[in-house]
């Protein structure tokens, strides 16, 4: 390995750079907001599907980032799935502001998609072009003039050869590619933010974890969960004894929401314009290009998913880790339901669409063995008796009547998905949260006082705590030795669906299934010849 102190982040003449830029972004120049050019940190975003969009818009409004490239397989598509009509276009004007109430029509949603029979989504514009076009229009928008210093790669590979002085790397491609490129990415001596779930595979989780480790990186996921007040408050009040002796934990979600249960399509349409087929499926097996895959409804397909836990229980169980001071699991078991197409195809390609997941956790430290519960696809656990009226909703049918319950011999804590707003039962004075504070946002045409607001109100999120990692500054409570973990028990979990009505016994330490070898060859699978990393 290099020399480690010659790959730290890198404090450049930016200035020097920017000179051969036709204008310099506003908070380059001084005044309000003004971050110094040694201060900054250059990132590229690979991967710009929704999740990419937003949080490179998010790496925008900072003042200490600057976006300097990105990449993508696919050059534009307006097939991304929105969470409200238009949204991510209306996201866009709000983050360039006034005067750009009318950019961007040709990025305007062209209507509705049924991507489930009881779901219909805004489509919205992602791909590298979109991408480019919002990052270089922002910088030009603070300076009211032409910033061309963003570049656009189809290869992600290219760009880390090329983009020569570049700190970091944020990763938003589907969860079959996450770990290739973070690691492709921390060889190259860049720092990387990747998207939940850390990896596609148990294998992946450790190699994520060993190359940061020998690379000297900060690898870290966006996921606030560890940090939240209210992990901090079910961490000390069930250590306080609030609900007794812990017995068991229930998880559950709404989702999927992307077709799962099904078997491959059979139409093979022409791949579409602009978009490297081979490059998008990668490392997986090649299948002919179909748009039950891409954008957006891989997420339900073994190969490039890792269903509505990977997807979900990524949150969850890295607040669960924190709270418990969890190991590994030593077994994991599913049953699962609601294949559309029930035919052994179906379930050897796709996720069910309804499922529930045991994971057995051993006794640790002060804590008993106790077994985790996941439901998913609106399965629920049974509804505990003396629940408040407020409450009954968590156990009624709906997208966003999710939650999670800690259940002891003395009682049981209720909360939302990620164990928001958490309320004792039974209840107590002793164990309430006092109500939340959050500074109102500014007018979006004060650009200083948006920035700063921002910084305020993500002070302890996943982002900000991995920038200041990068920085030099403590590790973030998100980085991937911590989330290796959190991330193996969710992948065994679909490892189990996998192998639905048998139990699985997981050997943590030498990363094996003992009672099924089949299972065994899913570990840690071995990557299509072109892709290896």
């Amino acid at each position: 390995m290099e020399n480690e102190k010659s790959h730290k982040l890198t404090r450049r003449g930016f200035m020097g750079a920017a000179a051969a830029f036709t204008i310099v972004p506003r908070h380059v120049l001084g005044g309000a907001g003004y971050t110094p050019p040694s201060d900054k940190i250059t990132i590229a975003s690979i991967g710009l599907g929704r999740q990419g969009m937003v949080v490179t818009m998010e790496l925008l409004a900072r003042p200490d980032v600057q976006v300097v490239a990105v990449a993508d397989p696919d050059e534009m598509n307006k097939s991304v799935a929105e969470y409200g009509a238009n949204s991510l276009l209306k996201e866009e004007r709000r983050l360039l502001g006034p005067g750009y109430e009318n950019w961007g029509e040709e990025l305007s949603s062209p209507g509705e998609k049924w991507l489930l029979p009881n779901w219909k989504s805004s489509m919205g514009a992602g791909g590298r072009e979109p991408a480019k076009k919002v990052v270089e229009t922002y910088y030009s928008s603070r300076k009211n003039n032409t910033y061309k210093g963003c570049t656009a790669y189809r290869d992600f590979r290219e760009l880390l050869e090329k983009e020569k002085d570049l700190d970091a790397v944020y990763v938003a491609t589907p969860d079959h590619w996450h770990a290739g490129v973070s690691i492709a990415a921390m060889l190259k001596h860049k720092h990387v933010l990747s998207q939940k779930p850390m990896a596609h595979n148990i294998g992946e989780t450790r190699r994520m974890a060993d190359v940061a480790r020998q690379m000297n990186r900060v690898g870290a996921l966006p996921v606030n969960n560890p940090t939240s007040r209210d992990t901090q408050a079910l961490h000390d009040w069930i250590a306080d004894g609030a609900i007794g002796t812990l017995c068991e934990v229930h998880n559950w979600s709404s989702r999927p929401n992307s077709p799962q249960g099904i078997e491959r399509p059979r139409e093979n349409p022409p791949v579409p314009q602009g978009l490297d087929w081979d490059l998008w499926v990668g490392p997986a097996p090649l299948c002919p290009y179909n748009p039950l895959y891409h954008p957006f409804q891989w997420r339900g397909w073994l190969d490039f998913g890792t269903g509505a836990i990977g997807n979900m229980g990524s949150y969850s169980l890295a607040g669960l880790y924190k709270i418990l001071d969890l190991t590994a699991p030593t077994a994991a078991e599913a049953s699962a339901t609601g294949w559309w197409d029930s035919t052994p195809a179906a379930r050897a390609e796709s996720y069910p669409r309804a499922s529930v997941i045991h994971l057995y956790y051993p006794a640790h430290n002060n804590r008993p063995a106790f077994r985790l519960t996941w439901y998913e696809g609106g399965i629920r656990p049974p509804r505990p008796a003396g629940l408040r009226p407020e409450d009954d909703h968590y156990f009624q049918p709906g997208e966003e009547n999710e939650g999670i319950m800690y259940v002891g011999d003395k009682g049981f804590i209720l909360g939302g998905f990620n164990g928001t707003n958490p309320r004792v039962y039974p209840e107590s004075t002793k164990y309430q949260l006092p109500p939340r504070q959050r500074p109102a946002r500014p007018a979006a045409g004060d650009r200083d006082a948006v920035e700063h607001w921002l910084a305020a109100v993500q002070k302890d999120n996943a982002v900000e705590q991995w920038i200041a990692a990068v920085k030099g500054g403590a590790a973030p409570a998100t980085n991937y030795a911590l989330q290796a973990g959190p991330t193996e028990s969710l992948l065994l979990g679909v490892l189990a669906q996998r192998f639905a009505g048998e139990k699985l016994e997981w050997d943590s330490a030498n990363m094996r299934v003992t009672n099924c070898e089949e299972a065994n060859a899913y570990v840690n699978p071995p990557y299509r010849d072109g892709y290896k990393v």
